[in-house]
């Protein structure tokens, strides 16, 4: 499955990645049109029995792909001990600008080195299984935000539309843009509920992880929830103010080799099967690097051992 419009890729480049994975496997190749195909494609691939669906794309492409996969009800005479194994194994070639997911899974960030990680790993059969995460009704592979992350996110985009190259300086400035002229930072309004827990409130940002890193700056990995995995539950940092002191000090340590962020304006919190955001008034919402609009209510949930992947 193959996005047309991937930062990192050109027609010539998607030809000889063709050419490679079909002296592999019997390929059958679809082109993406729009947002949300990726995700009629894919549905549609795990309904006809297809053991294998590869990406080449950037986040949003994996995290379609996923939500098809995730929606489709394969046929029945495929069988399994888990519902994983029901579904089509996915293996990502990374051809965005960032392809955090296909680089948390430990693929190189450049695509033909990936693509010959992903050949070997058919080969020899390496697949591991992931657990995902869910907001609402939909999955995420790797991150959520609610809040001021997520703003930055919709300013980035804005500026990709109008032509503007991703770069860590474009995701920096708009960071700096959004905290200074776009978040009312003195005015937390976000709750964090948990079942059988007292009530978080007063947060004013809230960073939702369902492995590390959470994203990255260049080569550089940023890790908020330095502990958080594919294979246990959800992990979440909070802020509970956003003054200038205090954010500078917890977003140099989420840079920092060994990260730990603490202070008393931080929550962190391990390992989570699930939980709810609600705040007085809407917030930026985002999952996997993607800006889905506001939200007033998103209700959380780990989703163990949910999907087979190629390493």
């Amino acid at each position: 499955m193959v996005n047309p419009k991937a930062t990192t890729t050109s027609e010539r480049s998607r030809d000889v990645l063709v050419r490679a994975l079909r002296s592999e496997v019997d390929l059958s190749v679809r082109y993406t049109r729009r947002r949300g195909h990726a995700m009629d494609l894919a549905r549609e691939a795990a309904e006809e029995g297809v053991d294998l669906v590869v990406t080449l794309g950037g986040d949003g492409t994996v995290n379609e792909v996923v939500n098809g996969l995730m929606a489709a009800e394969p046929p029945t005479i495929r069988t399994g001990g888990s519902p994983a194994e029901r579904l089509p194994a996915l293996a990502t070639v990374p051809g965005g600008s960032t392809n955090v997911f296909a680089r948390a899974l430990g693929l190189p960030r450049e695509w033909p080195e990936g693509t010959s990680m992903i050949l070997e790993g058919l080969r020899l059969g390496r697949s591991r299984t992931i657990g995902l995460g869910r907001a609402d009704d939909r999955y995420f592979t790797f991150c959520a935000g609610f809040g001021l992350d997520a703003a930055v996110i919709h300013r980035v985009e804005q500026a990709r539309r109008r032509g503007r190259v991703s770069t860590p300086a474009l995701y920096l400035r708009s960071t700096v843009n959004q905290y200074f002229l776009g978040s009312n930072r003195r005015h937390p309004t976000i709750s964090l509920e948990r079942p059988g827990e007292v009530t978080e409130g007063e947060i004013a940002t809230v960073i939702i992880q369902n492995t590390a890193p959470w994203t990255y700056l260049g080569e550089r990995e940023i890790n908020p929830n330095p502990a958080a995995s594919f294979d246990l539950g959800l992990d979440v940092l909070a802020m509970r103010q956003l003054r200038v002191a205090s954010t500078a000090r917890t977003v140099t340590q989420f840079f920092s080799h060994t990260p730990n962020p603490r202070g008393r304006q931080v929550l962190q919190l391990h390992d989570l099967a699930e939980f709810t955001l609600v705040a007085s008034r809407p917030q930026a919402f985002q999952l996997d690097g993607d800006y889905l609009g506001e939200r007033e209510k998103v209700r959380f949930a780990s989703v163990p051992a949910a999907l087979r992947v190629i390493c």
